[in-house]
């Protein structure tokens, strides 16, 4: 058994993963922490774990854990990160893997010195959505891919309008920047999953809204290592009416076009037309995910969402970020 201790029990935990940690096979949540012991005392009473810490110390230290869940802001991930693998328990980090790229290379180094594994939760990778849409474009249905395109914007969240306590969210030194830092990596792990590592990278940011200090707006060119070159922009200050979630991927026989957040059905065009594909996901999203991190800890299986690839999505927003 995989049994696991959570550094963190924030709203991720409570849908997206924390249950499905307790519904694959081979795997129990043992234990929970938070800094806040009354608010790792409720969440462990109320999903039924039996232990719960205020010191992730003590956590990472239960001779009952093997393997620690970091589900906290990114400014944290590589302490803890590198506190359980050095204590010689395997560890599965919330993306982005950490607040810059130097400090996914310290995890990286870490993970080789004790030997024990380190994965990252870019879980939509497993979900059946992108896997459709990663068949659509190896099967050839749009041909030679030529271009993709990511347009991305949404309006401000209400708590953005609250300077006196903004979100951690939009404060680089606990998340690495601002919306952009915490969206687009699903989307640039998706791209790179799909097409190709990304070799080069450029970009320019601004704040327009004035809400708070990070990023606000963004625009970005990159290309792949097959030559595929690509363009990205990105607005979270956006008028209501401007709202979208949207990828293209053309090719010189058609386009595939999809979102990454709001699930929109799947649109093939070709000369024969629009196709549409209306793929559900599981209940629970990072589930498929963690499966295969389990099964890689009992070496069932071979688990590739691992640090070194997850890495590079870091080098690519830091490269668009001007951080590089």
């Amino acid at each position: 058994m995989i049994k696991w201790g959570f550094i963190g029990c924030g709203s991720v935990t409570e849908q997206k993963s924390g249950p499905a940690f307790q519904k694959v096979n081979d795997s129990e949540v043992i234990a929970v922490m938070s800094r806040n012991g009354e608010k790792a005392k409720a969440y462990a009473k109320k999903n039924n774990i039996k232990k719960w810490y205020d010191d992730a110390q003590e956590l990472v230290d239960d001779p009952e854990i093997n393997a620690i869940y970091i589900a906290t802001p990114p400014s944290s991930h590589a302490t803890y990160a590198i506190m359980a693998m050095k204590a010689g328990k395997a560890v599965y980090i919330e993306k982005p893997m950490a607040v810059d790229y130097e400090e996914c290379l310290r995890i990286n180094r870490i993970s080789q010195e004790t030997g024990m594994p380190c994965f990252v939760a870019y879980y939509r990778r497993y979900l059946p959505y992108f896997l459709k849409v990663k068949e659509l474009v190896n099967e050839g249905a749009v041909g030679n891919v030529i271009n993709v395109q990511i347009h991305f914007a949404q309006p401000p969240r209400e708590l953005d309008y609250n300077n006196k306590e903004l979100p951690w969210r939009v404060q680089p030194d606990i998340a690495g920047g601002g919306y952009f830092y915490d969206l687009a990596p699903h989307q640039i792990d998706l791209l790179q999953e799909m097409l190709g590592y990304i070799l080069e990278a450029s970009g320019y940011k601004a704040n327009r809204g004035g809400l708070y200090e990070a990023e606000d707006t963004l625009s970005a060119c990159f290309q792949f290592d097959s030559g595929l070159v690509g363009s990205g922009s990105w607005c979270f200050v956006a008028h209501e009416s401007a709202k979208e979630d949207r990828i293209e991927i053309i090719g010189d026989k058609g386009q595939i076009t999809f979102s990454v957040f709001t699930y929109e059905p799947i649109l093939l065009q070709t000369e024969k037309g629009i196709e549409e594909f209306i793929i559900p996901n599981p209940e629970h999203v990072q589930q498929p995910l963690i499966q295969e991190v389990v099964d890689h800890l009992l070496g069932k299986s071979i688990c590739n969402c691992d640090g070194e690839s997850a890495t590079t999505v870091n080098w690519v927003m830091d490269k668009i970020l001007g951080k590089l």
